[in-house]
């Protein structure tokens, strides 16, 4: 096993982006479900990456500088498109708006530690965090494209909002951490 399949499906998780921002401006059920698809195989190939960088030993410093970029442009600009495209409620924006600033806040943090020579691990509850938000994020991108039985919608925004909350608490976590190396 080398560094290049884990680096690969980093970088496709960054070309995905464009082909699902595509499918917000082609109307139709269709292009709902596209959208819900490549967003599941980007959140698949997030999770692939890190199996097989660990598995097999081969992180790198570019798989470790690039998989975070890439996993917050997938998320930001998923979720700053279903907001431009009133895909989720009003009330919804704000776990939305919590989700983007944590994800600024703990990589500016990192990017600070780092320069310190510190490293910040990922914890357990910011792994639930994540795997929540990719399941939120299909669900509202399928939104109302789903049969009348199934309340996507809903679904999606409930656990958008568990996702925010769960956002605050391990962005919490990671500021606490922090501080004592900024006294």
């Amino acid at each position: 096993m080398n560094l290049y399949i884990p680096n690969f499906l980093t970088f496709s998780r960054i070309l995905i982006i464009p082909l699902i921002v595509v499918m917000f401006y082609i109307d139709g059920i269709i292009a709902q479900w596209v959208a819900c698809t490549l967003f599941a195989i980007a959140a698949i190939t997030d999770f692939l990456d890190g199996y097989f960088a660990r598995q097999h030993s081969s992180i790198s410093n570019l798989g470790r500088f690039l998989d975070p970029i890439a996993d917050k442009l997938l998320v930001s600009s998923i979720l700053f498109m279903l907001v431009a495209f009133d895909r989720i409620s009003q009330i919804s924006i704000f776990p939305a708006l919590v989700i983007l600033l944590r994800e600024i806040i703990v990589s500016g943090l990192r990017e600070y530690l780092a320069e310190l020579q510190i490293n910040m691990p990922v914890s357990r509850l910011a792994k639930w965090k994540t795997g929540i938000q990719m399941v939120a994020i299909p669900t509202l991108l399928v939104g109302e494209a789903t049969p009348t039985w199934l309340p996507a919608q809903i679904i999606g925004e409930f656990l958008l909002w568990n996702a925010a909350i769960l956002t605050i608490i391990t962005g919490w976590g990671y500021m606490r951490a922090s501080l004592k190396y900024m006294r």
